[in-house]
């Protein structure tokens, strides 16, 4: 679109994509519908079971909110700067500008791969163990395109995308995980908050970064990896979590659980 029509059509059939299909998608969404009150039992009727009892929150440290609060803004951070400078790294690093959108057009595959991989291969893996794998993925990338230059701009961008795509998953299961089932929306929401504010920042950020350093720039992004992949070295799960929680899995524990 942006080479047939101008960017600037582009843009507006980008939003007309979102105003005439994605917003009515979600108009369409089915609502949830009211419970309806149950009925009440005569004094001669057979007890009915008992309604299975409400999740309960895991206790945990405070430490621990902080920890996955920071994980998620170290690498929201970073995948945002990616996302936005991503062909300006790597032609910082000495590929060509057609060279380097196609390699960033790897990454979008590169993240299915790794939502597949996370929900396959790694399934059996605990959620805390492939989080950290993920977040070292970009850092691994990241030291092998500072160290090598260009030739190393594919498996950058390959470990990149793989890494992002398992943080995505990550970041749904591990509150789950830690905290339980009880208060999730509410307490996702203000785990993303901060992630949320440095998004907003970070393509200002990293593109005056670049900048000025050109592809030393990317050291920036590998220590906010590395400082997120230690926060989640120093989360535990909760002791009687056993397996690692998937979307449609465990959906509470004891309150007596302990990390």
């Amino acid at each position: 679109m942006a080479a047939h029509w101008g960017w600037r059509e582009a843009c507006f059939a980008w939003a007309a994509l979102h105003l005439l299909l994605g917003l009515p998608l979600n108009a369409w969404l089915p609502r949830a519908a009211a419970a309806a009150p149950l009925p009440q039992p005569s004094g001669d009727a057979v007890a009915a079971p008992s309604a299975p009892e409400p999740p309960v929150a895991i206790p945990q440290p405070r430490l621990v909110l902080v920890l996955l609060g920071l994980t998620f803004a170290c690498t929201s951070l970073v995948t945002t700067a990616m996302a936005t400078h991503l062909p300006g790294v790597l032609q910082a690093a000495g590929v060509s500008l057609t060279t380097a959108v196609a390699l960033g057009a790897l990454v979008g595959p590169a993240q299915v791969a790794g939502r597949l991989l996370e929900l396959g291969v790694l399934r059996r893996l605990h959620a805390l163990l492939t989080a950290r794998l993920a977040a070292l993925a970009h850092p691994l990338g990241a030291a092998a395109l500072l160290l090598a230059g260009g030739t190393a701009a594919a498996p950058f961008a390959l470990l990149h995308g793989v890494g992002n795509g398992m943080l995505t998953i990550a970041k749904g299961t591990l509150p789950l995980l830690l905290f339980g089932a009880h208060g999730y929306g509410a307490r996702q929401g203000w785990l993303m908050l901060p992630a949320r504010v440095v998004q907003a920042l970070s393509p200002f950020l990293f593109g005056l970064a670049l900048q000025r350093l050109g592809s030393v720039a990317l050291g920036l992004s590998l220590a906010l990896s590395l400082a997120a992949f230690a926060a989640l070295l120093l989360l535990r799960a909760p002791a009687a979590a056993g397996e690692a929680p998937r979307p449609a899995g465990r959906q509470g524990a004891s309150a007596a659980q302990r990390p």
